[in-house]
């Protein structure tokens, strides 16, 4: 070709997969180099007797263990072990409620050195609250040495579970039959509401996290909003102020412009307490274990708050410099492996220079992406199903790019509607290879279609399912843009809701690096069918037939 020969379709075809791969192991690569370098922050002195105030404590941390497991008694063997962990950190633990052996840890705290403050659940059954208040009355008296203060209630005013009076009733009647002080505590706009609420307690308790405000915190000004928003509820009330949780997520979907890492985590423990201190503030940090059970709550992010993982060993150190990745060999070798399995099934077809690096370039992407997926997987799912359904999607993902790794020329792109009558008609045989992606195609911009919806809908708890897509979005989206590729109406229909979905969601953070990747990704998967409406609507203005996407000729073109 010489340089005047304006280039084939399938060179621009192949040349635009092989720029856009690039491009996205580059980005890819630089955020995890970046990932690898130490982040260095606030020591703290522990060398020197230095130990967190207070830290909330769950001993949901095992497999299958959680709160609403009734019949669940947690032995005082854990609790031993788990209080044994925590006292190489702090002084104190917060229990939130006295069931299922929870009462068991005031005598274990006692035998440890370790004061408790002690909570009492209060929900919207009012007899299973006063036979939880008086337990709890009970062990507190009991344990006065050990006991700090009683919470009576935590966050029932933001769940709407009891009133305000009925919450001034409970707590007056704790406090004429406890010896020790009596709180309840609540997200500090809360109390701002419930100001005549300070009157019946002997601290107020608020809690301030800065990740799940209505407008969430960068890390960057986190401890700082903690300290306006902590003198601010001190200038409201006379009594002693105790900040009752704060924390910040190490894993999880990005909220804004905060971000859940083991980087931030670490920082804002770290420099939390070192201002807490410095001021003198009364805390309890969240928390002190990883609790699995709460993504089912708050997604994946409600499990990662802890300073310790779920095998009691701490997260990241509480002195010296924090990394949040350790090294790349695992996605180098992830890399690599995608991108030779990508070149040796094309093996025996017309490779030329361009066509063989586009496909090692694809590859590459595929196995970092099986590498991060997998390594999101296990943060992320919750049980069998999710495994089996989203690792369905993630397979099936990964297969787009090995199967085009063996598209054959003679093969255009099909819709899946057509793929699927092959399929019913019993010819399995007859299922070329373009078949196939136009039936993988059809299936994962359904799937993808729905997570953009709910994601859209109800953003708060899902995480943004980059990994899922991200190879489809590069096989599709650049191929489908010259391909020989037919659309039936319901991959349209499905872009259409992608795009909208995915635009939909970033405009509300545009800057979060984490919805601009969802946003580019759906995007991109989404694009041949953006285009295929734009076709169909230009051939009905113009009065033309045909069906809802037929290949321009002279723009047809076959990435063989």
């Amino acid at each position: 070709m010489s340089p005047h020969t304006p280039p084939r379709p399938h060179d621009r075809n192949w040349l635009s997969l092989l720029l856009v791969g690039l491009t996205i192991l580059l980005v890819l690569g630089m955020v995890l180099v970046q990932q690898t370098h130490p982040v260095p922050m606030h020591d703290l002195k522990l060398a020197d007797g230095e130990r967190l105030k207070c830290v909330s404590y769950a001993p949901y941390r095992l497999p299958g263990q959680t709160p609403f497991d009734e019949k669940l008694v947690i032995t005082r063997e854990q609790i031993a072990a788990d209080l044994t962990a925590l006292s190489k950190i702090t002084e104190c633990v917060r229990i939130y409620s006295v069931d299922q052996g929870l009462d068991q840890v005031p005598a274990v705290a006692r035998e440890i050195g370790l004061k408790v403050l002690l909570g009492a659940w209060v929900n919207a059954d009012p007899k299973r609250n006063m036979k939880q208040l008086d337990h709890a009355i009970g062990l507190a008296n009991d344990y006065a040495d050990v006991v700090r203060v009683l919470i009576v209630g935590n966050e029932v005013l933001l769940r709407r579970e009891r009133t305000e009076s009925e919450m001034r009733e409970l707590i007056e009647y704790a406090r004429a039959r406890v010896k020790v002080p009596v709180t309840y505590a609540d997200v500090w706009e809360f109390w701002l509401q419930h100001p005549k609420l300070a009157e019946s307690v002997d601290w107020v308790t608020v809690h301030i996290l800065p990740f799940w405000e209505d407008h969430p915190v960068a890390i960057d000004r986190a401890v700082a909003h903690v300290a306006d928003v902590f003198d601010e509820v001190r200038s409201h009330f006379d009594k002693p102020l105790m900040i009752g949780e704060t924390g910040w997520p190490s894993a999880g979907r990005q909220r804004q412009g905060s971000e859940p890492s083991q980087v931030n985590q670490a920082r804002y423990i770290r420099e939390f307490v070192h201002i807490a201190h410095e001021k003198g503030w009364n805390y309890n940090l969240i928390e002190a274990i990883d609790q699995p059970w709460k993504r089912r709550l708050e997604g994946t992010v409600g499990g990662y708050w802890g300073m310790l993982g779920t095998d009691l060993h701490p997260k990241f150190p509480l002195a010296g410099p924090v990394t949040e990745r350790t090294g790349v060999a695992s996605l180098l070798a992830g890399a690599g492996l995608g991108a030779v399995l990508c070149l040796l099934l094309s093996m025996g077809r017309r490779n030329g220079p361009l066509r063989a690096a586009a496909l090692c370039t694809t590859g590459a992407v595929a196995g970092l992406s099986a590498v991060l997926g997998w390594e999101h997987a296990q943060l992320a799912w919750r049980d069998p199903f999710e495994w089996w359904l989203l690792g369905s999607i993630g397979a099936l993902g990964l297969m787009t790019a090995l199967v085009a790794s063996h598209w054959s020329a003679t093969a255009p792109l099909t819709s899946a509607s057509e793929a699927w009558a092959t399929l019913r008609e019993g010819r399995l045989h007859a299922l070329d290879a373009g078949q196939a992606l136009g039936l993988l195609r059809g299936l994962l911009l359904f799937a993808a279609a729905i997570a953009a919806l709910l994601l859209f809908a109800d953003p708060r708890y899902r995480d943004f399912p980059v990994f899922l897509y991200l190879v489809p979005a590069l096989v599709f989206g650049v191929t489908g843009w010259w391909a020989a590729s037919r659309l039936g109406v319901e991959e349209t229909v499905c872009g259409l809701v992608i795009a909208v979905c995915v635009v939909g969601r970033w405009l509300p953070e545009p800057l979060n690096p984490q919805a601009i990747a969802w946003l580019a990704t759906g995007l991109l998967l989404a694009g041949p069918c953006l285009r295929a409406a734009v076709r169909e609507h230009q051939q009905r203005k113009h009065g033309t037939h045909g069906g809802v996407v037929e290949a321009v000729k002279d723009e047809t073109c076959n990435p063989a």
